[in-house]
């Protein structure tokens, strides 16, 4: 396993990128003053731009949905990959070289070709089979992609190319272009075997699977040659530093957005059935590449669906009618505890996958069989009892055991209710009869088995626990002095300087606000912002509440209210005004206790008020003097 990506790397990194030039190959950025841009988010669907990137930040923010972050954030969000590939991606882009480290006070430099020559190896081959679609060689593979409706422009638009039946075709071109035997083996492009290297893929229809951000990382080889001496159907690059099977979903550079747009997935099961949906207007399709679908497969769909506890959108599964779909059907829906989404399938009646429909009955049909999509749930239910004869007593007892697992394993708790009298009126028994056995298969299960459950009397259901009070906006006016007096410190620590040490968390009343001063202090306070530019990003780093994680992108993106760099005095009044407050909020304190302080019962303690009473007026007046610009 690799070891952990060293910290000062991941700060070079995140340094030399540009996050301005990596969010514009997704955003049109226009200047917005104040060394901010701004453009139309790309996480949420709005017609006035309210997402900010701030260069010399290192910043972005959307203060439409309070997405936000860095550069590495960003690529996350947007290319649903993880925190690692991020920055190895740009480590890429910078020319850094990542340092790993193996164990406490162990490191070593990054062994084997770095990623971006294995994609840019991929890239070359990519254009080298596409080129090849064109030659007389490739007659069959053209002659098998119009059979299927696939045109020219479709091939393009897929990047559709054709491995030569020459062994060793790719392999000269690549090595003309400069990459190493090491780095095409290792990319998978190129095998090694006893009479020494060879194409991996020769006289095959070639498919490109690429990431989300469109890098090709491997390719689906189809069988097109009654003559291949390769039985399978269909073969894919072997795993690989950049291609890892389980983790690769097909078309989905092309289907991402609109993912993300209409909140819907459509999970197909070929490369030719991704192909004919997107051409029919179902922009939301993509497929596994030659394993079934899993969990590191439902994790890269739910970073586009952005699905967590709040969200309902769709995963809608394509499966064929016959035995082997219904069983693709059930092993989808034991991995339905991983979306929030509702899942549904949709089955074509006669039995056609997405090609072959659009084929016979046109575009249309295969925007149809998406539309008439049925819950998950509720096709697998129905294949579940249909396996008994429900004219036998035994037979019912049977389906109603099996349904009853089925229904007590379902995620959202408040329908379990409604599908127990579902499958009582569907097997034909009583519905208290149904619930029961709902609630024993729950019990043997571990699960609860919802509504009017029996719990321990000293259970707390979620429902009695007293809500926590809700939080203020962030923008609420009471907090205007507390906001832009962060802003101040995370744009311009150089500035705010010394005026700020002696702030602390007691003059931030937001809670937000607060937590967000406890992690600057803890950082080393506002004088460690002016020596390291790096600052901000780290800051939010070290945020682990996402509220405050949001609070620290928004603030750093966010101008400065001043229509001129901020002067001494503009930080004065802000400040200070900011310390006064929080003296005269000690004082309103100070005079309830004296007022309920008996001065002769308790003297001593009643002149010791009194005296800091008096101090607190002093340092009020003093703050007030500097907050107005007196010295």
């Amino acid at each position: 396993m690799a070891g952990r990506i060293r910290d000062e790397d991941i700060a070079e990194v995140r340094e030399k990128a540009r996050i301005d030039e990596v969010v514009s190959s997704y955003v049109t950025l226009r200047n917005a003053g104040g060394g901010s841009m701004k453009g139309l988010c790309p996480f949420h669907d709005e017609k006035s731009p309210s997402f900010h990137v701030t260069p010399a930040r290192h910043f972005f923010h959307c203060f439409g949905c309070n997405e936000g972050g860095d550069v590495f954030t960003f690529l996350m969000k947007i290319d649903g990959i993880g925190f690692t590939e991020a920055v190895e991606r740009m480590a890429d882009k910078t020319g850094v070289t990542l340092r790993r480290e193996d164990g406490p006070g162990e490191v070593r430099q990054q062994r084997g070709p770095q990623r971006g020559r294995l994609v840019a190896a991929h890239k070359e081959a990519q254009a080298f089979y596409a080129d090849a679609l064109g030659g007389p060689d490739a007659l069959v593979a053209r002659q098998f992609l119009g059979e299927r409706g696939f045109d020219k422009d479709a091939a393009d638009t897929f990047g559709i190319g054709f491995a030569l039946r020459d062994g060793e075709a790719l392999h000269r071109h690549l090595r003309q272009k400069g990459f190493s035997q090491e780095e095409v083996v290792t990319a998978g492009l190129v095998g090694e075997g006893q009479r020494g290297l060879y194409d991996r893929f020769r006289g095959r229809l070639l498919w490109p699977i690429r990431d989300a951000s469109g890098d090709t990382i491997g390719f689906g080889a189809r069988r097109i040659f009654d003559d291949d001496r390769i039985e399978a159907k269909y073969l894919n690059t072997p795993e690989t530093p950049i291609y890892k099977k389980s983790q690769v979903l097909y078309g989905i550079d092309l289907a991402r957005r609109e993912i993300a747009r209409s909140s819907q997935a459509v999970v197909v099961e070929g490369y030719t059935d991704v192909m004919a949906c997107h051409l029919a207007g179902v922009g939301t399709a993509v497929a596994t590449c030659g394993t079934a679908f899993g969990d590191d497969h439902a994790r890269v769909l739910r970073r586009f669906l952005h699905d967590h506890e709040e969200f309902r959108g769709e995963v809608i599964f394509t499966f064929d009618g016959d035995a082997a779909g219904q069983k693709a059907a059930l092993r989808a829906f034991g991995g339905d505890q991983n979306f929030v989404s509702q899942t549904y399938v949709a089955i074509e009646p006669d039995g056609l996958d997405p090609c072959d429909l659009r084929i016979r009955k046109g575009d249309a049909a295969v925007r149809e069989l998406v539309a008439r999509r049925v819950p998950l749930y509720r096709f697998v239910l129905s294949n579940v009892i249909g396996r008994y004869d429900l004219d036998r007593a035994d037979g019912r007892v049977d389906a109603l055991r099996e349904a009853a697992r089925l229904v007590s394993s379902v995620r959202d708790k408040s329908k379990v209710d409604a599908f127990a009298r579902e499958i009582a009126a569907t097997i034909g028994v009583d519905v208290d009869e149904a619930r029961a056995e709902v609630r024993r298969a729950a019990a043997r299960g571990g699960k609860p088995a919802g509504p009017g459950r029996a719990g321990r009397p000293d259970e707390v259901t979620t429902a009695e626990r007293p809500a926590a009070p809700p939080v203020p906006d962030l923008r609420d006016p009471r907090f205007a002095l507390e906001r832009e007096t962060l802003k101040l410190v995370l744009h311009h620590p150089a500035t705010v300087g010394r005026f700020a040490r002696d702030l602390d968390t007691n003059d931030f009343t937001h809670p937000t606000y607060r937590a967000v001063w406890e992690i600057i202090a803890k950082e080393g306070g506002v004088e460690a912002g002016a020596a390291d530019p790096g600052w901000a990003p780290r800051l939010r780093d070290h945020a682990t509440d996402p509220a405050t994680s949001s609070a620290l992108s928004a603030l750093s993106v966010e101008p400065i209210l001043s229509a001129k760099e901020p002067d001494t005095a503009y930080v004065h009044a802000h400040v200070f005004r900011l310390q006064e407050l929080t003296a005269m909020r000690r004082i309103t304190d100070l005079k309830s206790r004296l007022q309920r302080t008996n001065p002769v019962e308790h003297a001593t303690e009643y002149n010791r008020m009194f005296g800091e009473l008096v101090a607190l007026e002093q340092h009020r007046r003093k703050l007030r003097d500097l907050a107005m610009g007196a010295q």
